[in-house]
Order: C-alpha cells, then sequence, then structure tokens
C-alpha cells in the first residue's frame, strides 16, 4: 500500500451539475442534440434529443465521467456523440495538477456505489451536493495515477470487448433463430395446437411449512417464479412439482419470457409449465426455441395474463422430429457460444474488481 494524501474530491476535480432543460423540447429524433437522463449514463448512449438552444457549458463530450443522482448512483464514461447533461446527472474532471481521469473513474465507482447503498430513501435514492462535497479522496502522483490506470484500463478494454462480441452473438442467434423458425406454410410442416401435443399446467402456491429462503439438505428444489435466470428462483421446498424437462412461461409481468426447465422444480402461480406428451414426436428444446419467439393475444381488461385455455389454443408450426433436432443443434451452438463469452466476461470482471481493490487501497 502506498502513502497518499487525501483530499476533497471537489478540490482536485471540477464537478459540474445538469441543467433542468425544458421537458417540452425533448424529443426522439436523432437529428437533435443528445440529451443525457439518469437512465443514460450506464449504457452511456443517448435517448432522448433536445430540439432548443443551449448554453455550452453544458456540452458532454466522449470519454467525460458522468455519475446518476438518483436511483442507482451509476458511474460511466460517455461513449456517444456531443450531449447535453441534464438535472440529475453530474460532471467529475480531474484537475491537471491534481488528478486525472482515469483515476477518478476507477476510484470513484464503489465510492458512489457505498454511498448508494448507504443512502436512506424510499422507493428512489438521491445523492446530493452536500454529500459530493464531504467526499475525501486518496490522491497519489500523478505518475502512480497514470500507471495505476494503465493496468485497470486494460482490463476494462477487454470488458468492453467481450460485451461487445456479445451483443453481436446474439445478434447473429436471434437472425438465424428467427429464419430457422420462420416454418408456417412449408412443406412437411403441420400446424398443432399447443393444448393437443403438450401437457400444460399453471403453478401454484407452496405451503408455508415446505418453504424456505434458503437452500438447504431438505429444501433444495427450487421455486421459481417469472424473473430471469437466477433471480427467478423465488425460494426452495422439499417437493417437486414438475419432475420433467418442461418449458416455463411468464403468465404475468413479462408475459410470454419462455424458459427451459431441465432439472425438478416447484412453479408458482406466476407461470405456466408446458411439456410434450410424447417426445418421439416434440422437442422440448425446439419448443423452448419456438415458444421463445411466441406472440400471445392477451386481454387488456383488468390485469393482463396468461392463461391454461388460452395457452392451449395457440398454434405452432411443428416439422419432423430430425428437422426439430437440427434446428435446436444449431441453436443449442449459438446458445453455448454466448455462454462462453459471458463466462469469460465474469472472469474478467472479478479480474478487473480484485486489481482494481488491490491497486486502490492507500493508507
Amino acid at each position: 500500500m502506498s502513502k497518499v494524501e487525501w483530499k476533497k474530491l471537489v478540490l482536485v476535480s471540477d464537478v459540474l451539475y445538469g441543467y433542468p432543460f425544458e421537458s417540452s423540447l425533448f424529443s426522439e429524433d436523432s437529428s437533435f442534440m443528445p440529451l443525457i437522463r439518469i437512465r443514460d449514463v450506464k449504457p452511456a448512449k443517448a435517448s432522448t434529443y433536445y430540439t432548443g438552444e443551449f448554453n455550452e457549458t453544458y456540452r458532454i463530450r466522449k470519454g467525460d465521467i458522468l455519475v446518476g443522482m438518483d436511483g442507482e448512483f451509476n458511474i460511466g464514461k460517455w461513449d456517444d456523440r456531443d450531449g447535453l447533461l441534464n438535472q440529475r446527472v453530474l460532471k467529475i474532471k480531474g484537475k491537471e495538477d491534481s488528478c486525472i481521469d482515469g483515476f477518478l473513474y476507477h476510484y470513484m465507482g464503489p465510492v458512489f456505489k457505498r454511498i448508494e447503498k448507504e443512502t436512506p430513501g424510499g422507493s428512489v435514492k438521491h445523492l446530493s451536493a452536500k454529500v459530493i462535497n464531504s467526499i475525501q479522496i486518496p490522491v497519489p502522483t500523478l505518475s502512480e495515477q497514470n500507471r495505476i490506470v494503465g493496468i485497470l484500463d486494460t482490463f476494462t478494454a477487454s470488458i468492453d470487448n467481450l460485451k461487445e462480441q456479445i451483443v453481436l452473438r446474439r445478434k447473429q442467434y436471434e437472425y438465424y433463430r428467427d429464419q430457422l423458425l420462420d416454418l408456417e406454410g412449408k412443406e412437411g410442416v403441420d400446424m398443432r395446437k399447443l393444448g393437443d401435443i403438450c401437457e400444460i399446467s399453471a403453478g401454484g402456491d407452496v405451503p408455508k411449512e415446505n418453504f424456505s429462503k434458503e437452500k438447504t439438505v431438505i429444501f433444495n428444489i427450487p421455486i421459481i417464479s417469472n424473473g430471469v435466470g437466477i433471480k427467478a428462483i423465488y425460494g426452495y421446498t422439499n417437493t417437486a412439482k414438475i419432475k420433467r424437462t418442461s418449458v416455463t412461461i411468464a403468465a404475468r409481468g413479462t408475459i410470454g419470457y419462455a424458459e427451459y426447465r431441465d432439472y425438478p422444480f416447484y412453479p408458482v402461480v406466476r407461470l405456466i409449465t408446458v411439456y410434450p406428451y410424447d417426445n418421439k414426436l416434440t422437442n422440448t428444446k425446439f419448443l423452448y426455441y419456438r415458444l421463445s419467439i411466441q406472440k400471445y393475444n392477451i386481454s387488456l381488461s383488468g390485469i393482463p395474463q396468461l392463461t391454461v385455455p388460452n395457452t392451449k389454443k395457440v398454434v405452432i408450426p411443428l416439422p419432423s422430429l430430425s428437422e426439430q433436432n437440427r434446428i435446436v443443434d444449431i441453436l443449442d451452438k449459438f446458445e453455448a457460444s454466448i455462454q462462453n463469452l459471458e463466462a469469460q466476461l465474469a472472469q474478467r470482471e472479478k479480474q478487473y474488481e480484485y486489481y482494481r481493490n488491490k491497486l486502490l487501497t492507500f493508507e
């Protein structure tokens, strides 16, 4: 650990708070000036544009460091064309004789997340100017800052590259998935109601005495809700309601979102479970891929939801089993490739966090 001098953030950097631009002049027309709102900090891309006149003071350029001041206190480097700094977003820029931007970017991310965690609030937390003015940070020599940033930038560049690869691979996957599953009207393809080829059931409530929030030796069957991935695990129980490889479909919220389940589980009431009557007729993985792009006619009266009866009426194209297997084999390879890239990304992010903590810990 290196000994450094601790100084207030506002003494070693210039802090610029966003301007309350007139909302009536917001537009979705990208020919106008990008407007940087809180939701744009993390993706570092604009989603709204400003049609009015503006003060050049609030112009943001590529590479500028921005922080969201409401909700999640995210930090990011702007990666779009020049934009305008809207209210509740701030920009921090190191002073040339004290601090470089890269050092601020790497050091302040965990600082703002810690402040977010410690900030009381209801549904939305707020980062105040008072808190910003009170932040103290370590300030090593400029040469040491450059050394640290050089190391950490190598990791973030690799992370960004992997993220770009994942985006491109997903686009490839979606393209081939849509092409391969565009089967209506093709020779040898039957149009079949799901209710005729699949067992379809609604989820249920787990009895309190059979529920555990954490996984234990006894309670080790996942209770699945309608979230995505690991966020779908609501808790654990000791009895599997579904023991066959199946497809679950979200009946509420993200209606129609499909997941492939090749393990015993217990679905809650917000899920519909589908599995083939005959695996010699229908490949469950093919069913998953097809249902992942299925559109549902949902009544908007009352609470929008998918039900077992209207799921049974859904008609899908069903080619021969050999053709289903061929399609599954191609799409599985895309999924495996994406999962491999995601695993590499997770590993690289862990490496970055390790070296960031190691390099940015000072006495």
